[in-house]
């Protein structure tokens, strides 16, 4: 199969462009580069230009453009998408957004007993952190799991959130992982990123390369992955990029830091004394909150019942019913600030830990089918849609809403099933 494709990567400093030719097997990567975080925008067409002159194509000739869709410099990720939107409509190809950590990931020699753990500099003592595994290998392709999307973390946090989360994605791999560390990140906050001797760094994969760009997008191509180009979009993890003028006179700085470290990882059992606190962050999350007596019953019915503190203030919590074979999330909150920070891993994390612990076969929940963004938090820690309750849930006007019933199955080993 033929395929010419031309990949746009901008989401850091580095400006590139990556021309891919595939004929009869043959696969062929041409790149231009250049160094300069202000100079993408005038800089990205001619090098493409360049590259298609050189290898005697017109544009016409393309079957799909690609692009580094982030996370990264907002500016750089706009250019991308951009341009990449531009050309698509203009020449009547589909576009192919790739993960810009997992270029980096791609970018690395490793194998399946490696979680590669990429880390990017976000600026602000922020890291973009995302985790990936080679799944296996086909025809000479790679698979990837995706052990952690992409989110935004302080960089004093990586090395904890890292320690915590190994022994999980060792049982769902069905072996004990290596860490290999990639990205910019390790360099730039090497004094608040200090981690144990056996987290190997991988050679190079400090940034995302737009050849690696390429090449994924190739594999997505493959699997009919290419979308309509106004369907492409920058990936954003980070919502707010500077402080407002109220705030820095409160003496909160020029920009908004991650939060301080959430210690300790560990749930600790949630209690009487408890309630109050977590009936008020229940009400603030929520549009029609459980109440103090549900929490209360819940308790005295000897459910599986934690929550997450920092120096004292609570910051989330999780409700667990246990049954004969399965376990039954009911409920399970992070405090708004602290969304996107892997809270809310670290408490599903714990419960399918218990579950586990007590022999039960996976986890069950539901969700509205409304939170979008709840749902791709439980589809990317491995839940998949067993079936719809009508009605389930409560709605404005006195309407109800149906629940989406999810459901995680352990293995016999302990793994994911």
């Amino acid at each position: 199969m033929e395929l010419n494709l031309l990949a746009l990567e901008t989401s850091s400093s580095r400006c590139g462009v990556a021309l891919l030719r595939a004929v009869d097997g043959r696969l062929e990567v041409s790149v231009r580069e250049h160094e300069g975080s202000q100079e993408h925008a005038e800089r990205l067409l001619p090098m493409a230009n360049e590259l298609l002159a050189a290898s005697g194509l017109e544009p016409a000739a393309l079957h799909a453009v690609a692009f580094g869709q982030g996370p990264g410099g907002f500016t750089g990720l706009r250019v991308a998408c951009g341009v990449a939107q531009g050309m698509g409509l203009g020449l009547g190809i589909p576009v192919l957004p790739i993960v810009s950590h997992q270029a980096v990931a791609a970018q690395v020699e490793a194998t399946a007993a490696h979680a590669i753990v990429v880390a990017l500099d976000a600026r602000m003592n922020e890291v973009y952190l995302a985790v990936y595994r080679q799944a296996g290998v086909s025809d000479g392709e790679i698979s990837w799991e995706i052990l952690q999307a992409p989110l935004l973390i302080a960089a004093a946090e990586v090395v904890p959130w890292t320690a915590h989360h190994l022994p999980a994605w060792s049982a769902c791999a069905g072996q004990p992982l290596e860490l290999l560390l990639a990205g910019d990140a390790w360099d730039a906050y090497a004094s608040d990123m200090q981690h144990p001797a056996q987290w190997r760094r991988a050679d190079g994969a400090r940034r995302p390369e737009a050849a690696s760009v390429a090449r994924l997008a190739r594999q997505g191509w493959m699997r009919g992955e290419a979308v309509a180009p106004e369907l492409a979009a920058p990936l954003y993890v980070r919502d707010k990029v500077a402080f407002t003028t109220a705030e820095r006179m409160r003496g909160e700085g020029g920009n908004p830091k991650a939060q301080p470290s959430l210690t300790p990882w560990v749930p600790q059992p949630l209690t009487d004394a408890d309630l109050d606190d977590v009936v008020a962050l229940e009400a603030h999350v929520q549009a029609f909150p459980w109440t103090r007596g549900n929490f209360a019953d819940a308790l005295a019915a000897g459910y599986g019942a934690w929550v997450l503190r920092r120096e004292g203030k609570l910051v989330g919590f999780c409700v667990l019913m246990f049954a004969p074979d399965v376990a039954h999330l009911l409920v399970i909150a992070v405090a708004k600030p602290l969304h996107r920070q892997g809270l809310g891993g670290v408490l599903l994390d714990w419960c399918e830990q218990q579950a586990r612990e007590r022999g039960v076969e996976g986890v069950l929940l539901e969700v509205r089918p409304s939170n979008e963004s709840a749902i791709s938090f439980y589809k990317r820690h491995g839940y998949l849609q067993i079936g719809v309750r009508r009605g389930y849930y409560p709605a404005e006007k006195g309407g109800r809403e149906d629940a989406l019933v999810m459901q995680k199955r352990f293995a016999a080993d302990g793994a994911a099933a």
